[in-house]
This record gives structure tokens, sequence and C-alpha cells, in this order.
């Protein structure tokens, strides 16, 4: 796999890091990684994503850009008020990296359409904002034998796991709380979309290029009022009706 001129400039610092390099690189364009839910979590993990090189990445979400999804959003600009967020996404994403090709998908995520949706994907990175959608993309991960890289937020803090296999995600949330938060009821300061975009985004690269030790089967969780961070291992659930 060859790179231009221009992307042997634009990935340098990758390029010189001993952990990725040229081969960590190859890895990085050969990748495909579809991102679930362009909001929070989703918006800033797809810019580092395609910044870094990503060949392939899909989105997939059915919303259309809102103004009060630009506190905390900001892969969208204020003009693209009413578009569907995956056009929008889209658009700026090629403007940041022309080399990186975008599979947009202006629908929800069901177990109706996942199976057809995950199978050109190597890695899939989970930033949706209900429990709902979150059980239907884990057992689509674990039917099809492929990563999860989940990420989600509320009020000040947030968490990042990597779920491969057993524990999955439902080994974790059982099922659907019946008092789950919402962003929009109880709010989200907006740059832990950020930080936690950023870190679900880091994961899904150091999955790709094999770097370091990921957070598979773990669950990372961060304070953002105490400015503090810990990480805690989940357990298999051998009754998980999805990996059980």
């Amino acid at each position: 796999m060859v790179f231009s001129e221009d992307e042997v400039e634009r990935y340098a610092r990758h390029l010189v890091l001993s952990e990725i390099g040229g081969p960590g690189q190859q890895a990085l364009k050969r990748a495909r990684v579809l991102i679930v839910g362009v909001g929070g979590v989703g918006a800033p993990a797809a810019l580092y994503l395609a910044a870094a090189g990503v060949g392939t990445l899909g989105l997939i979400d059915d919303d259309v850009v809102a103004v009060s999804n630009l506190q905390r959003q900001i892969v969208f600009a204020t003009a693209e008020t009413g578009r569907p967020k995956v056009e929008a996404a889209a658009a700026r994403l090629g403007q940041l990296n022309p080399h990186v090709t975008i599979q947009a998908f202006a629908e929800r995520l069901t177990p109706a359409n996942a199976a057809d949706r995950m199978a050109g994907f190597d890695i899939v990175l989970d930033g949706t904002d209900d429990f709902e959608t979150r059980l239907v993309v884990n057992a689509a991960c674990v039917a099809a034998a492929k990563p999860l890289v989940s990420g989600a937020l509320g009020r000040w803090g947030g968490q990042v796991g990597v779920f491969a296999g057993r524990p999955c995600y439902q080994c974790l949330v059982p099922e659907v709380p019946p008092d789950a938060e919402t962003c929009a009821r109880v709010g989200v300061v907006g740059a832990l979309a950020g930080v936690v975009g950023s870190m679900a985004a880091l994961e899904t690269v150091k999955l790709i290029v094999g770097a370091g030790e990921s957070l598979t089967g773990r669950l990372m969780i961060y304070d953002g009022l105490a400015g503090a961070a810990r990480t805690v291992r989940v357990a298999a659930d051998p009754h998980c009706p999805v990996c059980g």
C-alpha cells in the first residue's frame, strides 16, 4: 500500500511513532469503521478517526442537526441546522481528509438492518444515546464477531469500554434501565463530549494498529467534576442471552 506525498506529510506524526509507523498507518488505511450515532460521542470520534487516516468510515444516524447539538457536536456548523447529520458530517470529514471514504446511512440502526449495515466493517463504534439501540448494536456485533467500542456520557461524566465476544455490553447492562437518564433531560457539559469521543477514537486506533493494552473487557469511567478516572473489569454474565 503506497502513500501519496500528501499522506506522508499528513500522517508524519504517526509515521515516526514507534507503535504505529508505516505498518500501523497502512492498517489504518485498510480499516473500515462503522460509527453508530453521530452525536456527542460519535461526532468527535469521527473527526479524529478521519484525521487519523482510517480508510473507510461508515456513519449511521437518522437524526438532523439541531441548534441544541452545536454546544458539543463540533463536526456541525450553524448553517447546517435541519440537515441530516450523516450528510453534514460526511461533508465535513471529506474536507478534513480527502483520502478517507465516507459511507453515510441516514437511518436508524435496528434489528432488521444491523447485520447488513455492519457486514462491510471491521470495528463498530457505538455513540448512541439510548439503551435500546446500544443493545441492538451489541447483539449484532456479537453475532458477527466484530469488536465494539462503546462510549456514553451525561452531566459531567462518561465511560468508554471495548467488548469483543465475552463479556459483551449486555453483561454490563442486562436490560434497559427504567429510569435511564438522557442528555436532553439532565444536561451535559459540552467539552465532555470531546473527552469521551476522543477516548473512543483512541481505543479504536489502538485496536487497528495493535498498540498498547486495549480496554477489552474493561470500562474506563471518567468524572469530569473530580478530574479523576478509574478502570473496572466487566464480568461476563453466564446467563447473558447474547454471549452466555
